[in-house]
């Protein structure tokens, strides 16, 4: 048997054979050699390709790169420094002139910098942030970055110390920044540059004793003209003024600013009578008569003007509040007014900042209380719906009247809150009438825009109808025409949404505000509340009597119910129904009640 073994064996190692495993012997190594050369054919060419995808990253990046030899010559630089420090074409193996960087502050030479770090071998970044660049010597622009360097190994010929430097020009940011600080159409500082400007002026008051006046200015009838001259033109009008009141500015010194819509603002430092800033004041309103041409005609526009003066009428804290509260006194007073604010004006001892603080715990406590003033059927006189109105019993002041409180919640966004307060208590209300079969009428709630402008406002109101499991006919909110004409389009919309959940929507003030007939098609309102300020004197009034009589008209036929608020006799209440007014609201029925006095008129 291994005699056999043996022979198979040689006849194995023949020399035919011995040719043949050669063969396949060089084939196995020339396969492998070739295998090997492709693969790493593809791992140099995937490095390569990663390569240029990194150079192509760093080529568009907004920062500057750039790679120098120990000599500063240029080794590679990106599209941003070949743009910053302005290369020529043929930039590679040139010299670099380095820039001045502020450290400490003081200017130092950044090659003297990078030449420290080559000498100690700091392997570490350099880091200087938000510091200042003099990019060409000569020229001294001083540009804000933020600059990193490391030196580091690079190979040229030999293996010599390099550095890559990355700048980071903040020029950009910084305009952004700025942008934040001005008003987008006008360009004059807004109201956030106004307050931080005020506050550095505070601080030199008590050096100097100076006074100094904040002059708030509103264009009345803005939205009316508006809707006459369209949106572009009354941008133009905003644009026009802005520039008058800087020209003006410079040449009586005093800085201007456009806070918010119509609003301008003029911070007038060291004042030295009201004189002189009445005169300023007339001077604008006199420009204002002939200030805007269409055609052949021009448009006949005023101001209401609100007046603060440091020391003699406000302290620092509360200066542009009261310049405030003086432009809304002047509105109210018509247009073209100027008021001044005086300590004595203030009828409430109050600390603005204090109640804004108890409020919080008010809404905890209980403290918020609402009251139901009756609407009735100006034919039947029987009650037919309520509006719903708030108090507060404060523990330590009584009775704060809504007058008060009302403005520093929209101030601070507070009225939100307070609004879900509202509504759920109408809710619970309405629900304990139904358990204890009280007759069942809809109950007004006012909404601020704010409430609206939260974004969530009719998801609330669904969440809340569902929980209490009330009839959303049983309830309707009034918006006044004034704020339903901020934010035109948003707050159509949801009030359309509040429509079909079968909430009617009243217009409230109707009369006091500039609604065009164009603005009323828009607003889903199926009720117009017209004020008490145009039916105060309407007995003796005759032309208090057309006005009212024809805005009656005007609601039944845009398909409207009316009702009139502020009736307190029965004078006013007979001439009225015989206007059409379908109800009436006033102190002539009932004054707002608590609501178990409420339910005694419901029983």
């Amino acid at each position: 048997m291994f005699e056999n073994i043996g022979e198979n064996v040689l006849s194995l190692v023949s020399p035919s054979n011995i040719l043949l495993l050669s063969i396949l012997t060089f084939l196995l190594i020339f396969i492998y050699i070739f295998m090997f050369k492709r693969k790493k054919d593809a791992l140099q060419n995937f490095v390569e390709e990663k390569i240029k995808v990194f150079q192509n990253v760093f080529y568009i990046s907004e920062d500057v790169i750039i790679v120098l030899s120990n000599k500063n010559e240029i080794l590679y630089a990106n599209k941003a420094a070949i743009d910053f420090f302005d290369l020529k074409k043929y930039f590679k193996f040139t010299q670099l002139e380095l820039p001045e960087i502020k450290v400490k502050n003081e200017f130092v030479d950044l090659k003297t910098l990078i030449s420290h770090s080559i000498q100690k071998s700091e392997k570490r970044m350099n880091v200087y942030t938000n510091t200042l660049l003099i990019r060409e010597k000569n020229i001294k622009e001083e540009i804000p970055v933020n600059l990193y360097f490391n030196t580091s190994l690079i190979k040229i010929n030999d293996t010599v110390p390099g550095t890559i430097l990355i700048i980071n020009d903040m020029r950009k940011e910084k305009a952004k920044e700025q942008l934040a600080y001005k008003h987008k159409l006008t360009k004059l500082p807004n109201q956030a540059q106004a307050l931080s400007d005020l506050n550095a002026l505070y601080a030199k008051l008590h050096l100097n004793h100076q006074k100094i006046a904040l002059v708030l200015m509103d264009i009345d009838n803005f939205s009316m003209l508006r809707s006459i001259v369209g949106y572009e033109q009354s941008n133009v009008v905003l644009i026009r003024f802005a520039s008058y009141l800087e020209e003006l500015a410079n040449e009586f010194s005093f800085f201007v600013y456009h806070t918010v819509h119509n609003n301008f603002l003029l911070i007038m430092p060291d004042v030295e009578s009201t004189k002189d800033i009445l005169s300023i004041v007339n001077n604008i309103q006199h420009e204002l008569k002939s200030f805007y041409k269409m055609g052949n005609s021009k448009l006949h526009l005023t101001a209401s003007v609100g007046v603060s003066i440091y020391p003699d009428s406000s302290s620092t804290l509360n200066l542009l509040d009261d310049a405030y509260k003086a432009l809304s006194n002047a509105e109210k007073k018509g247009h073209g007014r100027i008021e001044i604010y005086e300590e004595q004006q203030s009828k409430y001892d109050y600390d603005e900042l204090k109640l804004y603080n108890d409020m919080h715990q008010a809404l905890e406590k209980s403290e918020f209380e609402v009251y139901y003033q009756p609407i009735m059927d100006a034919k039947t006189k029987e009650i037919v719906s309520a509006e719903a109105l708030i108090r507060w019993q404060h523990p330590e002041h009584g009775m704060i009247v809504p007058n008060v409180f009302i403005p520093i919640m929209e101030k601070t966004g507070f009225i939100t809150d307070l609004g879900k307060y509202v509504l759920e208590e109408v809710l619970k209300q309405q629900k304990r009438w139904e358990l204890f079969k009280f007759k069942q009428i809809a109950v007004s709630i006012n909404l601020s825009m704010l409430e609206l402008e939260s974004g969530k406002f009719v998801e609330d109101v669904v969440t809340q109808l569902a929980q209490h499991q009330i009839n959303p006919e049983l309830i309707k909110f009034e918006i006044t025409e004034g704020s339903a004409m901020i934010s035109e389009e948003s707050t159509s919309k949801q009030l359309l949404e509040l429509k079909r959940l079968g909430i009617d929507i009243s217009l409230d003030d109707f009369g006091t505000g500039y609604t065009s007939f164009t603005y009323l098609k828009k607003i889903p309102a199926s009720i117009l509340k017209i004020d008490r300020s145009l039916v105060i004197n309407i007995v003796k009034n005759d032309e208090d009597q057309r006005i009212v009589k024809a805005m009656i008209e005007l609601g039944h036929n845009l398909g409207m119910k009316i009702v009139v608020e502020g009736i307190e006799n029965e004078e006013m209440f007979t001439l009225l129904s015989s206007f059409g007014s379908d109800f009436i609201q006033g102190y002539y029925f009932s004054k707002p009640l608590p609501v178990f006095e409420f339910q005694k008129l419901l029983r």
